[in-house]
């Protein structure tokens, strides 16, 4: 079939003429010929119909029907290997068919008959529009009306589409003979001869005429003659016959001025079938003007500016009149344009660009004020004649699709939509709200932006639901009272400075209280405006300034009279929700959807720090936690297996979509109080933290964000705070996040995305971390970033340790991950991975992160010996030469064991410690084994490759007082030459000694909550403290024993001291039994609440980055800023917070947090902050330094913070 028929060539030519015609509007839009034809080049890639056109699908056919043998053979060939072998790796299967087809004699041939026939078939369309060309002169000839659109054609547009668009250049000359045709003196059929002949004319020709002025007056003439002819002409009239508009304008506005229409009587109502009215409305002058305002915004830019002012000036002019009808009310231009455009989609375009909006905003402001005042006026009358226009408006019965006639109170009610809508847009723009004050009639003082905004809100829920629907052919809920105000809030909210001047004003907020205060007062209030107010009140407390309008303003007045605050109002409303008190409306009792709505205004204050120091004293977890067990024990029970129940998706398709007030939402509401450390805390005393955090991980495999009207955002920092207590990873581990975490690892890191189809093989990772296994890395980090986390999921756990290793054996926990990657002792575990060195390098930096954690390091350390299996590791890289002399492969994994060792093996500040780099350093010798030095007391390794470490911990038994860990500890000692050589026995009989007199003032804690590691025994943690103050006393353990004694019967020592605090009995009996120590409730709660208020970036870079201050600062003052700070400034913090108040403890770690601000914004850039706060010290930071920033901090929030600290601290002692 290479060669066509005659048959297939008028075939090919009519599929290829109605390819030309589908595509036609793309190619006149082409401003040159050579656009046209990238057009078409690329038409395959720019239309998504493009393969279904016919001519595409012929060719397609044509190809396979003549090449399929070829390719066949070629396929065929290729599969068996006939001695043709493929060029080179990278080349596929399809790359060498192709290759080979192309060179092939058939495909030759075919190109060349398709060549030859398209040239024939082209040849013959041109022909054809020649012919046509031609026939259209000739019928031109006979009509001298149509003789100016066959001369040329200008394929210049000038509007934003050319398609189906010619006109006819126009001489001077001839326009000159139009306008005199036009004189109204004229006879009709010469000036509807004259009209004809401007329609086909170019705009911009006209509006350059030199006669324009006389033309102007001509055309104003010809659109207020009665005469019906001349007005069929424009009723037709294409849009672009821009220069209409201008004498359109000014005939309507004379219309107006001259007949005085009145405004219709409730009786008889606006009939649009009269002459008059049916001309201005339906056929010429109203349709037209409200079809060129909404189109002219897509061309006016390239015309003169003058031109796009002569349009403004003249639509303005027209609204802003005013016709004198004596005490009778005048129908105005304003009226019909609401029928027509009753959402002012004219206007929204015209302030959309600045272009035209500066035009806008001077004209009002100097000349058209009016305009403004009447749309402000219709709003406070609707406001006040409301219950007469809605009762007016629901008596109207529901007619046809197409209105003849609209009462007086439905033209009123239309006005109003379009004054809504018309004031809301003016309100999002600076220049715009300038406008106000607005003096209006029958009120003494002028209505200011927030009277205006308080009246709208009034309007939202007083009259919600008008029966407007009636009369706009269909029900639309866009157009009701409450959905056309809300959508006005909701855009003024979204922006900061209309939000500042119209929103945040307190009474605005005081008018959004008012039916809240009145239910609460006993008074009903109709429950269908409250999810509107809610709403509203929502997107107020997302933003700071709204958030602190809610929580400190106190001039508000409550339901008993006195000052509060909304906060407490809209705290205390969803209480009385919940609790079914509201006697005065019983039916709001049971709307789960005003429920919910009022239940997320609060959940906008609790998830922040401030909010929730201002909420809590309310309890309100505990009553949504009670609400959500009282619906879950109203469902029906879930069916039991095998009991005739069908597939999982039958059973899903029985659960109902989730509304407000479901167990859902209630469980999403209560679950954000885990976006605090004190919210964590109040989520595990409800006892739902488990349920709470199955439904996250259940939203989360279905990548769902954080279900929020008003935000959205992953659920990253929400899990890293959860994973920051022992109830909150046993509750991840529970819900089965932790196992997917790992599996996901497992298919990024070894077995890959299987759904990618693999061509060429992967590229060889150039970063110890691979792009592709960040996310799931710094998840890990974040999951085990805590010491509570890494006791709870590895404390007593023993690693498999296998003989085998499957390659499709997947690890699903964390001991896994540690057997696997970390951990590698073996020949099989090193078989059973695919990447080895990638895998072994990406468990090592894993490992050197939470080795970060002093008491992650320990628990490690004494369980599995970590020390020895890196050392054996580097041990069997030696290699024997034959000269007898031993060397070592130096390779990626021993540089970073090399390191890791050193970070174990060494304690110290920042100039103090200095560890190997990560990178090979050139060195002049190479460095024999002998030679290779042990771990200095110096706390120095300055060399790039060393491999023996001193083992410190090889024989460790016990987490707190082994012998092992206290001649580490003893080794800084010396090394800050403040203890002898044989302290560490005085040391450990220390910490014995502190052991037992804590053990004593310890609860006996109830059986269920053992389960915990963290509740198991005693504190599973090293006491850092301790050991700090015997280094202090220079190694005196009985002055040691002696200070501690005295320092717990201090405040400071509930924080300072972690193992005095823990499971105490003078804690509060549900804080010791909850597993969140104050630590992290309170003084972690504090750092992150001030950190958001006096260092707002920093804040934003944590939450950002998925990490969160808390976990940081747990970490920090756990450990007692051990290998993060000098010894120098560790004593600086723990005198500052004995003599200046624990409360020192929040202000210095928002002073460090300060400090490293700059360091802070640039990893979070890298995404790498986690790794950079753990792994890195506090360079720079002295204490001393930044007192006076602290003082400045006490000064500010002292009474809030040291309040609360004593409230969770240990009775004193007597």
């Amino acid at each position: 079939m290479s060669q066509f028929s005659v048959e297939d060539e008028a075939e090919v030519q009519s599929l290829l003429r109605q390819l030309l015609r589908s595509v036609k509007e793309r190619i006149s839009g082409a401003p040159s010929v050579e656009c046209a034809e990238e057009i078409l080049l690329h038409l395959e890639e720019t239309d998504k119909n493009f393969h279904n056109y016919e001519f595409v699908k012929y060719l397609r056919h044509y190809v396979e029907s003549t090449l399929g043998a070829v390719i066949e053979e070629e396929t065929e060939s290729c599969a068996t290997g006939d001695g043709h072998a493929i060029g080179s790796a990278q080349d596929t299967l399809v790359h060498v068919v192709t290759r080979r087809t192309r060179e092939s004699a058939q495909y030759k041939q075919m190109m060349q008959a398709l060549k030859q026939t398209m040239m024939v078939i082209v040849e013959s369309l041109l022909n054809k529009f020649e012919e046509d060309q031609l026939k259209k002169e000739e019928m031109n000839q006979k009509s001298p009306h149509e003789q100016f659109s066959s001369h040329y054609t200008d394929n210049c547009s000038d509007s934003d589409s050319s398609f189906n668009q010619s006109y006819a250049f126009i001489r001077q000359e001839q326009l000159q003979v139009i306008s005199e045709k036009l004189d109204p003196s004229r006879p009709k059929e010469v000036r509807w001869e004259a009209l004809q002949l401007l329609c086909c004319a170019p705009p911009s020709d006209v509006l350059s005429c030199e006669n324009w002025s006389g033309l102007h007056r001509n055309l104003s003439a010809a659109l207020s003659d009665p005469d019906p002819d001349l007005s069929e002409t424009f009723k037709y009239a294409h849009l672009n016959v821009h220069f209409l508009f201008p004498p359109s304008v000014k005939s309507l506005e004379s219309d107006f001025l001259h007949h005085k229409l009145g405004f219709p009587a409730d009786s008889s109502g606006l009939d649009v079938n009269r002459p008059y009215i049916a001309r201005l409305l339906k056929q010429v002058y109203m349709r037209l003007m409200n079809d060129f305002q909404k189109e002219v915004t897509t061309f006016w830019i390239r015309h003169p500016e003058k031109y796009m002012e002569e349009i403004i000036e003249s639509t303005l002019g027209l609204l802003s009149v005013r016709p004198e009808h004596g005490s009778v009310k005048s129908l105005e231009p304003v009226h019909l344009l609401s029928l027509l455009d009753i959402q002012a989609t004219w206007f929204k375009k015209w302030m959309h660009g600045y272009y035209s909006r500066t035009v806008v905003l001077r004209l009002l402001e100097r000349k058209y004020k009016s305009m403004i005042v009447a749309a402000v006026q219709q709003c406070i009358y609707y406001y006040e004649e409301e219950v007469e226009l809605g009762s007016a408006l629901c008596s109207v019965p529901s007619g046809p699709a197409q209105r003849n006639c609209y009462s007086a109170k439905e033209l009123e009610y239309t006005h109003f939509v379009h004054s809504v809508c018309l004031l809301g847009r003016l309100l999002m723009y600076t220049n715009g709200r300038k406008l106000f004050p607005i003096k209006v009639r029958k009120r003494r003082d002028p209505v200011t932006l927030t009277n205006l905004v308080v009246i709208l809100i009034s309007i939202m829920y007083q009259r919600p639901n008008t029966s407007y629907h009636t009369f706009m052919h269909a029900c639309v809920d866009s157009l009701s009272p409450a959905v056309l105000v809300m959508e006005v809030l909701r855009q003024l909210c979204e922006r900061t400075g209309c939000a500042v001047e119209c929103i945040y004003q307190v009474p605005v907020v005081e008018a959004l209280l008012v039916p809240i205060l009145a239910l609460l007062r006993g008074k009903p209030v109709s429950k269908s405006g409250l999810t509107h107010i809610a709403d509203t009140l929502a997107r107020i407390a997302t933003t700071e300034c709204g958030l602190a309008l809610f929580l400190y303003e106190r001039k508000l007045i409550s339901a008993e009279g006195e000052g509060m605050t909304a906060a407490h109002i809209i705290v205390r409303f969803a209480q009385a929700l919940l609790a079914k008190e509201l006697p005065a409306c019983a039916e709001l009792e049971d709307s789960a959807a005003v429920k919910g709505a009022f239940i997320f205004v609060c959940r906008q204050m609790y998830n922040t720090g401030a909010g929730l120091q201002v909420l809590g004293p309310y309890g309100l977890h505990e009553c949504i936690a009670q609400a959500w067990r009282k619906v879950t024990s109203l469902l029906p029970a879930p069916p039991t297996p095998g009991c005739g129940v069908g597939s999982t998706s039958s059973l899903s398709e029985r659960v109902p979509t989730p509304v407000p007030g479901a167990p859902e939402v209630l469980l999403d509401n209560l679950l954000n109080f885990a976006a605090t450390p004190k919210g964590l805390l109040l989520l595990q005393q409800t006892g739902a933290i488990q349920e709470c955090v199955t439904y996250m991980f259940s939203r989360f495999t279905q990548k769902l964000q954080v279900w929020s009207r008003c935000e959205k955002f992953g659920y990253g920092v929400m899990v890293t705070q959860v994973a920051a207590t022992a109830p909150g990873i046993m509750a991840l581990r529970s819900s089965g996040f932790i196992q997917a975490m790992v599996v996901e690892l497992w298919s990024v890191l070894e077995c890959g995305r299987e759904d990618v189809r693999v061509v060429h093989p992967k590229s060889t990772p150039m970063d110890p971390v691979d792009k592709s296994c960040v996310k799931s890395f710094l998840t890990l980090v974040n999951l085990l970033s805590s010491a509570h986390a890494v006791w709870e999921l590895l404390c007593h756990q023993v690693l498999p340790n296998k003989s085998e290793y499957s390659l499709r054996e997947m690890p699903t926990s964390v001991i896994d991950v540690m057997d696997r990657l970390v951990v590698i002792n073996s020949d099989a575990k090193i078989h059973s991975l695919f990447n080895y060195e990638q895998s072994h390098t990406f468990g090592l930096r894993l490992l050197s992160v939470m080795c970060c954690s002093l008491d992650s390091l320990l628990l490690l350390e004494s369980q599995y010996k970590l020390s020895d299996i890196l050392l054996q590791s580097q041990e069997d890289n030696a290699i024997e030469s034959s000269s007898g002399d031993r060397g070592f492969i130096i390779d990626g994994l021993s540089v970073e064991r090399h390191h890791l060792l050193v970070r174990m093996s060494v304690t110290g500040g920042p100039s103090e410690r200095s560890l190997p780099p990560r990178s090979l350093q050139k060195v002049t010798a190479p460095l024999l084994h002998s030679q290779l030095p042990a771990v200095s007391q110096q706390h120095s390794v300055k060399h790039g490759v060393e491999h023996g470490v001193t083992h410190l911990f090889s024989s460790a038994t016990a987490l707190h007082t082994s012998t092992e860990v206290c001649m580490s500890l003893a080794r800084y000692g010396l090394f800050l030459k403040l203890l002898k050589e044989d302290s560490e026995q005085d040391l450990c009989n220390l910490l014995r000694h502190t052991q037992e007199f804590l053990s004593q003032q310890r609860l006996k804690l109830q059986s269920d909550l053992r389960i915990l590691c963290y509740l198991q025994r005693g504190y599973p943690g090293h006491d850092w403290f301790a050991s700090t103050v015997f280094l202090l006393l220079c190694g005196d353990a009985d002055r040691s024993l002696s200070l501690l004694l005295r320092f717990s019967r201090l405040l400071t020592s509930a924080f300072l001291w972690q193992p005095r605090i823990y499971a105490s009995v003078h804690l509060p009996l549900e804080i010791a039994q909850s597993g969140v120590p104050p630590l992290y409730s309170c003084t972690a709660h504090y750092v992150e609440m001030l950190l958001k208020a006096e260092v707002p970036l920093v804040s934003s870079a944590f939450r950002m980055s998925g990490f969160t201050p808390s976990q940081m600062c747990m970490q920090w003052l756990g450990q007692c800023f051990w290998n993060y700070l000098d010894w120098s400034e560790i004593c600086h913090y723990v005198a500052t917070c004995i003599i200046m108040g624990p409360d020192y403890q929040v202000y210095m770690c928002v002073s460090v947090l300060k400090h490293l601000q700059r360091d802070i914004l640039q990893h979070a850039q890298t995404q790498d902050l986690q790794v950079f706060l753990k792994e890195e010290p506090i360079r720079g930071y002295r204490v001393s330094d930044y007192l006076d920033y602290m003082e400045a901090l006490e000064h500010s929030y002292r009474a809030m913070v040291l309040t609360d600290m004593e409230s969770i601290s240990p009775k004193r002692n007597t």
